[in-house]
């Protein structure tokens, strides 16, 4: 009987191995504060749980803070996976901080429109930029981004810098309207300064939805992102696109240069645009924009279908991050006072 027990005792064990092998998959992934740190620990991390066994820690960090945190660790991957901007994006590819994703791992790359899925990076959300404004007081909306700077508009706009990515593509195509380029944009420095003791208010970025929700602005540029989530409070508000075009840019996954849990980064991302993920976070309150084509967009969404991104304007940030460490630094002088 002792033997017996020995061995049925053996054989639990092994019998047992194998889930707690399983159990054991980890990885760390940073993520932005707010909104996508909420929506990937309740929706992605239990699916990332549930189909592989595999637990993800998130770091809360803006993008420009992952890149530099990298950075300073001299090769030793602080974390598994990036989440970035454009911008960020392109900084980080020419400094080599990105491990190449193998396609064969990513069961859901046929799911994604042609170029989301590259060499090093995994297109999992689009954002959509344009105009937002109140309804009820602006029967008429405007139509241009030049409209901004003229009244009733100029009156009640809320202006930020070039903080953001959405704020800096913005602001691009306002100097354009006005005689610049991705280059030159001293046309809209000069029409911010005419215009200044009439807006509304000048804030940080984050401040702008709440300044719309209380009525101290009724007209801003933004992300089709905030305009639903303010839409979901009860705010009255609508996007439109300017004539010039809506703007489009993504945010990425990338696995880090030096990642000690690759596998696992992959199993992440590919969790990442499933249609199971993609399908909840672009409900109310997370608001993204799926890139897996077998969702069905929402209308809370302002788009229609992904064929619509192929028509709006993007953005070269190779060219544009040279030069936005000055922009920022000359609008927080001569616009923020």
């Amino acid at each position: 009987m002792a033997s017996r027990r020995l061995f049925l005792a053996g054989m639990a064990g092994v019998l047992a191995a194998p889930s707690i092998a399983r159990a054991s998959g980890s990885m760390t992934a940073a993520i932005y504060p707010g909104t996508w740190d909420e929506a990937y620990r309740e929706v992605v991390a239990p699916l990332l749980r549930q189909r592989h066994n595999v637990s993800v820690a998130f770091e809360p960090l803006f993008a420009v803070d992952q890149v530099a945190k990298v950075r300073a660790a001299r090769g030793v991957a602080p974390f598994d996976c990036f989440v970035l901007d454009p911008g960020p994006a392109a900084a980080a590819r020419q400094a080599g901080l990105f491990e190449p994703i193998d396609p064969r791992m990513i069961t859901n790359a046929s799911k994604l429109p042609d170029g989301m899925l590259i060499a090093d990076a995994a297109t999992v959300n689009v954002q959509v930029v344009g105009i937002c404004y109140n309804p009820k007081k602006f029967p008429e909306p405007p139509k241009s981004w030049a409209d901004l700077f003229r009244s009733p508009y100029v009156e009640r706009l809320g202006l930020t810098g070039f903080q953001t990515t959405f704020g800096t593509v913005s602001l691009i195509e306002m100097a354009k309207v006005f005689g610049g380029s991705i280059t030159n944009v001293e046309p809209i420095f000069a029409k911010l300064k005419e215009v200044l003791p009439k807006v509304a208010a000048v804030s940080t970025p984050a401040a702008l939805p709440g300044l719309f929700q209380q009525g101290q602005i009724d007209i801003m540029y933004t992300n089709t992102n905030n305009a639903a989530t303010l839409k979901a409070r009860g705010v009255d508000i609508a996007f439109v696109a300017p004539t010039e075009g809506a703007i489009t840019f993504a945010t990425t996954l990338h696995i880090v240069k030096g990642a000690e849990n690759k596998a696992n980064a992959h199993r992440y991302i590919d969790v990442a645009i499933s249609a199971d993920a993609q399908s909840k976070l672009q409900l109310s309150p997370f608001n993204m924009i799926p890139v897996n084509k077998d969702v069905q967009l929402t209308p809370n969404l302002d788009i229609k279908s992904l064929d619509e991104l192929s028509k709006m304007v993007t953005h070269d940030w190779n060219v544009i991050n040279p030069r936005r460490a000055g922009w920022i630094d000359r609008f927080n002088r001569e616009i923020t006072k």
